[in-house]
């Protein structure tokens, strides 16, 4: 259904933003592979909120508890249920939206497909339904150290606005991302970012960007010809995430530009392996991995959730004015690179696993 997601690696996501708790259920982790709630924790950590002064100040530890699947630090092979509480919940703040839909959210939407909705928080459309999927991740990127060491997955801001960073997905490293609140390899640019998110936040308005991603050491031979291609799983699992309104992998759109000549990525032998010279194609032909980095783009829209009034309607059909309440982001980019990580390694290790199981490796 609608909150599943994976094949061989399978995780169906459950909990509303204002709920008593949100989680995911994992079917299909292979036995054996080292689990505890630490390397979960870390994770979870990097998306919550109330991390610095440019994200949404709402305090949540998001602690998480392993309920099954897991004993003295070893999968079981059986399904792994991990749960985080809600711990500070302010349905006040969205009382005037239990009557008036915030525009460009998925208020009027959800009455129109359920006829019911969550009042508070967005219910599943928050952004806090992502703990499920970077709970899930911490295990995917668990099983791929276990089986496929030496893949590393990397996401980073690659801008906000119209301010753009220079980062080499060649030479980036966790350690540089990490190395600012704003979550960007450039030093510099994470410091014109960080004061436009704060300029943007005092006149009660919100901005959008792109955060890239690199998944390096990758071996060749993951995905499935037609409607699984790697790319195709790729972007359906970016694009599920809130807020985005894009995705483009290798060249993308710039690709569009150039011709055949321009765009081939050559082949040659390097230490009796097959590489390309170059890698437009971001690591992927035909939906199969090559075994170079997979580079993809994805686009995140400004926060919809604005603290201005704006025209919307009521749910008795009225004209009316909206201002946004509550704890919000202005900016999503810092939290959604773990985000898009996590996306990643899911994509990543139920291919792996699916090869595994079809091929070998």
């Amino acid at each position: 259904m609608s909150s599943s997601f994976g094949h061989a690696f399978r995780l169906h996501t459950f909990g509303e933003s204002h709920g008593g708790a949100v989680g995911v259920i994992i079917d299909g982790c292979p036995p054996r592979i080292p689990l505890t709630e630490k390397e979960i924790q870390h994770e979870l950590d990097r998306r919550r909120p109330g991390q610095s002064d440019i994200v949404t100040p709402r305090k949540e530890s998001d602690t998480c508890r392993i309920l099954s699947g897991v004993q003295d630090g070893q999968t079981l092979g059986t399904p792994i249920a991990i749960t985080v509480e809600n711990e500070d919940q302010r349905p006040g703040a969205y009382e005037e939206m239990a009557v008036k839909y915030r525009p460009s959210h998925a208020d009027y939407t959800y009455d129109a497909k359920y006829g019911i909705r969550a009042l508070s928080g967005g219910g599943r459309a928050s952004a806090r339904e992502t703990i499920g999927r970077v709970a899930a991740a911490a295990v995917a990127k668990q099983v791929l150290a276990a089986l496929a060491p030496g893949i590393e997955i990397l996401s980073w801001v690659k801008s906000i606005h119209d301010l753009e960073a220079d980062v080499d997905p060649a030479t980036v490293t966790s350690e540089m991302i990490e190395s600012n609140i704003v979550r960007t390899g450039d030093p510099v640019a994470a410091e014109k970012m960080i004061e436009r998110i704060k300029e943007v936040r005092a006149d009660g308005n919100s901005i959008g960007g792109v955060v890239e991603c690199v998944v390096r050491g990758v071996p060749p031979g993951l995905g499935e010809p037609v409607f699984d291609k790697l790319e195709a799983e790729l972007a359906k699992a970016m694009m599920s995430l809130p807020a985005t309104k894009g995705f483009e992998i290798g060249s993308g759109f710039a690709g569009t530009r150039m011709t055949g000549r321009e765009h081939n990525d050559p082949f040659r032998m390097v230490d009796g392996k097959v590489r390309t010279t170059s890698n437009r194609s971001g690591g992927i032909q035909g939906g199969i991995s090559n075994g170079e980095p997979i580079v993809f783009r994805v686009g995140f829209k400004p926060t919809a959730t604005i603290m201005t009034e704006q025209d919307t309607v009521t749910n008795d059909g009225q004209d009316t004015q909206l201002k946004g309440r509550g704890r919000h982001d202005a900016c999503v980019l810092p939290r959604a690179v773990p985000m898009v990580d996590a996306m990643a390694a899911l994509v990543i290790c139920d291919h792996l696993l699916r090869q595994r199981g079809q091929c070998g490796l």
